[in-house]
């Protein structure tokens, strides 16, 4: 079915079962029972004022189910009983058999009148040609598992009765009650609450209720059981376990770190259980053996079956069950198996549903981050493909190995998802002030709202709902309408701010929903049909690619994209602002891009929060005058040099796209279109990042640049004045100065150059913690010297003769300590080499270094290399200099260059 198929599949169903009825008065005629709903097909017919379900519907295998929470109703309401026999016998059939269960007989008295042919059995078995079979909960259990098979070939189930008088004698109602042992397969349990008989009406559409998505049944038995003897989780091995989403109404965290993420988890499913683990080495640690043997027996449920293991998983349990190597098979009692493969997906969520148990370990970040890469973990990745519907989903977050506690019994419900939802929903609906705790759990809240809704589980009831209730909430509360005037900062408006985004991406109704969302989105004039030739050539990195054009917030365009390209990796962009933001004041979205995965010829792009469009182009690619056709979009001022002519500029820069690009020899600038505007010689700004880029080209003694850089200029930045990267990136205040050519050769850029150094460190010849930010200076010097003609005390304050011999004097002083030995300090050490030796110098090791191919890992090992290098690269040997810096020269590499004259007059001569 698709999205909204699905959807409307679950409204037709109410519908038909509500039909003509305009409210249920269930009062004076005995205490209902409250029913759990945990099946994704599992719907509400009927809930109190309380938010408690007091009837439902569901689906199971090819059949249908109704319960009511109690038997009195079945005769109460004929004109129910009725349009549910119809729903459950299928709208079309011709099949208008029913057999009601002997102890109901005043059902079919009721319904001697309509087009029902009724009979009345004291059994199912007595007639199983019957379309649909009505029963109280109480006599099922000697034939639920033939009900359970009715229900699942296509036969249509009504059930009624209550479960609080019964749990009275007996224990763990969730699975012993009659009823529940034929509902359960379904997601419908009796459960042992009162229910509240009031006279209630119905309503045109499926009610729904803020209560409703945070209702959980007390698992706290359940927890003790597994946790009994356990004195804490040991995961201090070299493995990386995932953190996993609790997100479903019987689910429950059972192993919890420090920071609330759950690595351990179970729930119920079905008539059956489930453990999760996030890392299949989980299941082979010895020190958890007892855990795993309390988990084997609360899996078996007293069956005293077999347990077994897929064949590439060890058994370490010390459980009393008999084990077996063997792939998965139905007559097993608990089966043990990993997270990487879904070959029996559909067969194991059978399984459990109707009564198996279930162990399943694996982590999905390799799956995610290498593989897999741009897929969607929470639709794709194998285990989630079992595990979504039984309410929970391996995430590709990691946790820290480490030694962790029990969680304490009564304190889990922070951990689960639905539990914290529905406060929060009720914090900003109805003011319901949050504990201290609480406010601080609400970025984990944000994050788990959009791996939840990143399932796109449209089929599922469950999940509709809890996208209904949040797209309600929006629509209530607004979304925060964030900008540099406008900076939201509460914890509050930054998950309404995250959650706008991703409401967004999967609502099925985007359009209705997005005036909640921007305010004021202005109506640009749009182009049509564009085309746009493609080239590149990558190595080892991907490569955006320019279109010189932009989308607006939330307008869609269809793209029409080369065959070659479609599951080869290539990527659409939508936005520049890559940077993820975590900051105490947002003055944009936290995430401002959107990626498309290139898995057709025809694409549907858009982001909320628009922006420029981009190809995204693999790793060791090579395409020439491909064509890509955008059907709708925004003109952009783009200028490309050697391309673009001054009379097409002088039309572009007006463009009325708010970014706008700048493309280069080696180098494009991605800033804010105000910038351009009054840009009348991009030719001049073109001239001096070539030179640029020339220059640092040159003492990086590269011939080509894999890729152009990029710098982006956007109002907030994740950290730093500026900082390095694909793309560098800067704050728009300072962006004019990317466009001033006079200024820039009087008054320099040293940030800009600094960033494009970091692009250029190798890790060869890089010392960690002591030159990362000194080394990419040496491009800030050289291009500010050899192509600005800014000497290096003009370039930077800190390069003054004076302050250079300040920071020797202080670093001689403190005992020339390495741990001192960076940032300026360590600079001036290349910096009094240079002025000796000259760039080429410089040229030449960088050189050496890209002929080398085994490094070693260590500071000493590299600085010990670098001080061989540099040595035979001006056949001198600097082993004294360096050593009087302070450098851990070894005896070794002394000896290797002691045929070399030694560099004695060095400037560090005087600090002897």
């Amino acid at each position: 079915m698709s999205n909204q198929s699905t959807q409307s599949y679950h409204e037709g169903a109410y519908r038909v079962l509500m039909r003509g009825l305009t409210e249920l008065d269930l009062r004076g005629t005995g205490v209902p029972c409250t029913l759990e709903l945990a099946g994704e097909n599992a719907f509400p017919l009927l809930i109190d004022s309380h938010g408690q379900v007091l009837m439902a519907a569901s689906l199971y295998g090819r059949g249908r189910l109704v319960v009511l929470s109690h038997e009195n109703y079945l005769t109460m309401f004929p004109a129910l009983v009725e349009n549910a026999l119809t729903w459950l016998g299928g709208e079309e059939s011709e099949n208008h058999s029913v057999g009601v269960q002997q102890n109901l007989s005043s059902v079919a008295n009721n319904l001697n009148k309509s087009v029902f042919q009724v009979s009345v059995v004291e059994a199912f078995s007595e007639n199983p040609a019957v379309g649909v079979y009505v029963t109280d909960a109480y006599t099922v259990e000697a034939e639920s598992a033939a009900l359970v098979a009715f229900l699942k070939a296509g036969g249509g189930v009504l059930i009624g009765g209550q479960a609080w008088h019964w749990s009275y004698q007996n224990p763990n109602v969730l699975l012993q009650f009659p009823g529940n042992k034929v509902s359960g397969v379904a997601g419908i349990y009796f459960s042992a609450e009162y229910g509240n008989a009031e006279n209630l009406p119905i309503y045109p559409e499926i009610p729904s209720c803020l209560k409703a998505i945070g209702n959980r049944k007390d698992l706290k038995e359940d927890l003790e059981f597994l946790l009994k003897g356990i004195s804490g989780f040991d995961l201090q091995g070299g493995f990386g376990a995932s953190s996993v989403l609790v997100h479903g109404p019987l689910a429950f965290p059972i192993g919890i770190t420090e920071d609330e993420q759950v690595f351990l988890a179970g729930t119920y499913y079905g008539l059956g259980r489930v453990i999760v683990a996030t890392h299949e080495t989980v299941l082979e640690l010895e020190t958890l053996a007892p855990f795993w043997k309390n988990a084997f027996d609360w899996l078996d449920q007293g069956r005293k079956g077999i347990v077994g293991f897929m064949p590439e998983i060890n058994n370490i349990t010390h459980s009393e069950l008999v084990c077996e190597k063997t792939d998965f098979r139905k007559d097993l009692s608990v089966f043990v198996c990993t997270a990487y493969y879904d070959e029996h997906a559909h067969e194991i969520q059978s399984f459990v549903a109707e009564g198996g148990g279930l162990v399943i370990g694996g982590q999905s970040w390799n799956w995610a981050y290498s593989t897999h890469l741009g897929q969607n973990p929470l639709q794709k990745f194998p285990g989630n493909k079992i595990l979504n519907k039984m309410g929970l989903s391996v995430l590709k977050n990691t946790i820290q190995n480490s030694f962790y506690k029990p969680p304490e019994i009564n304190h889990t419900n922070h951990s689960h998802f639905r539990s914290f939802l529905s406060r929060f929903i009720g914090h900003v609906t109805e003011g319901e002030k949050l504990s201290e705790q609480e406010e601080q759990r609400l970025k984990k809240l944000g994050m788990e709202c959009t791996k939840f809704l990143e399932m796109k589980a449209y089929h599922s009831f469950s999940y509709m709902q809890v996208l209904s209730i949040l797209t309600d909430t929006l629509k209530k509360t607004g979304m925060p309408q964030v900008n540099e005037q406008n900076p939201v900062k509460n914890l509050t408006d930054k998950l309404l701010l995250s959650l706008g985004r991703v409401l967004y991406n999967v609502s099925p109704n985007q359009d209705a929903l997005l005036p909640y969302l921007i305010k004021d989105n202005p109506s640009l004039p749009l182009v049509y049909n564009q085309r746009i030739k493609i080239n590149a050539k990558t190595a080892e990195n991907e490569e955006w690619i320019s279109t010189g054009l932009y989308l607006s917030p939330g307008l869609k365009t269809d793209m029409i994209i080369p065959a070659t390209f479609v599951n080869k990796n290539w990527k659409i962009l939508i936005g520049c602002q890559s940077d993820w933001l975590d900051a105490e004041e947002l003055k944009r979205a936290s995430r401002a891009t959107k990626e498309f995965l290139v898995t057709s010829e025809l694409m549907q792009v858009w982001n909320l929060w628009g922006g420029l469009i981009y190809l995204v182009a693999p790793c060791d690619i090579k395409v020439e005058e491909e064509e890509v056709v955008v059907q709708v979009a925004v003109s952009a001022p783009y200028y490309k040099s050697g391309v673009t002519t001054a009379d097409e500029w002088s039309v572009l820069r007006a463009a009325p796209s708010p970014w706008a690009e700048l493309e280069f020899d080696n180098i494009i600038l991605s800033v804010p279109s105000h910038i351009v505007r009054d840009l009348q010689h991009p030719d001049e700004v073109a001239k001096l990042w070539n030179d640029i880029m020339k220059g640092v080209a040159d003492l990086a003694v590269i011939d080509n640049f894999d890729r152009k850089e990029r710098i982006v200029a956007d109002v907030q930045i994740s950290h730093g004045w500026m900082h390095s990267g694909y793309p560098i990136m800067m704050y728009s205040s300072v962006a004019a100065e990317l466009v001033r050519p006079k200024d820039a050769r009087t008054e320099g850029l040293w940030g800009e150059i600094h960033e494009l150094g970091h692009n250029q460190q190798r890790r060869c010849w890089e010392f960690s913690g002591h030159t990362t930010e000194a080394t990419c200076n040496l491009w800030s010097v050289y291009v500010h010297e050899e192509v600005l003609g800014l000497n290096r005390a003009k370039a930077h304050p800190t390069l003054t003769l004076e302050t250079r011999k300040q920071c020797v004097e202080d670093y001689v002083k403190s005992g020339r300590n390495l741990d001192n030995w960076h940032v300026w300090t360590a600079l001036e050490t290349y910096l009094q080499l240079q002025e000796k030796f000259g760039w080429d110098t410089f040229k030449k090791v960088f050189a050496a270094y890209h002929d080398m191919s085994d490094f070693p890992g260590d500071n000493p090992g590299k600085m010990n290399l670098y001080a061989e290098t540099f040595s035979r690269s001006v056949g001198m040997n600097v082993t004294g200099f360096l050593k009087a810096w302070g450098w851990p020269i070894e005896r070794a590499t002394e000896e290797k260059l002691s045929s070399l004259a030694p560099w004695s007059d060095h400037p560090m001569v005087q600090y002897a």
